[in-house]
């Protein structure tokens, strides 16, 4: 018996900052829940500080940011510093919301698995996300991998 069937894969979905748009966050929450995820929503308006903290009590195995005004980076940034405080670098962050080029540099550098604009086909959101559990590639991982290839390339 496989291990989700006994215990549901967990996603955390928090809206960091002031952006007080969140159809696209709830929209996404939806299709995990359907998927049959159990998914904790933090509500608008929330600090690294909390959605680290609530990622940690909640033991998530998934962290996703949404975020429409540009903030990903440094909102990835201290998130990443605090979970590896509490030695949790082992879970997948992912991003949704709008993007600029540099930012998507950026934030692979960072260790997030996937970023997500408007519009994107949610069924294969779920389907990716439950992809990067299955194969167990924390933040950490991807940003050591991340460095490791642009050593290879210099």
């Amino acid at each position: 018996m496989e291990l989700e069937q006994v215990l549901p894969l967990r996603i955390l979905i928090a809206k960091p900052g002031l952006d007080g748009h969140d159809r696209g966050a709830k929209v996404v929450a939806r299709a995990f829940r359907d998927d049959g995820w159990e998914v904790i929503y933090t509500g608008l308006r929330q600090t690294e500080e909390v959605i680290a903290a609530a990622a940690v009590h909640e033991d998530v195995s998934v962290v996703g940011i949404s975020d429409l005004g540009a903030i990903h980076v440094p909102v990835i940034e201290r998130l990443t510093e605090l979970l590896e405080k509490h030695g949790r670098e082992d879970m997948v962050i992912v991003a949704g919301g709008t993007f600029v080029e540099e930012d998507l540099v950026a934030l692979r550098n960072l260790g997030v698995a996937a970023c997500y604009g408007p519009g994107s086909d949610t069924r294969a959101i779920t389907a990716e996300v439950r992809r990067f559990v299955g194969e167990e590639v924390g933040f950490a991982k991807l940003r050591e991998a991340v460095r490791s290839a642009e050593g290879a390339t210099s």
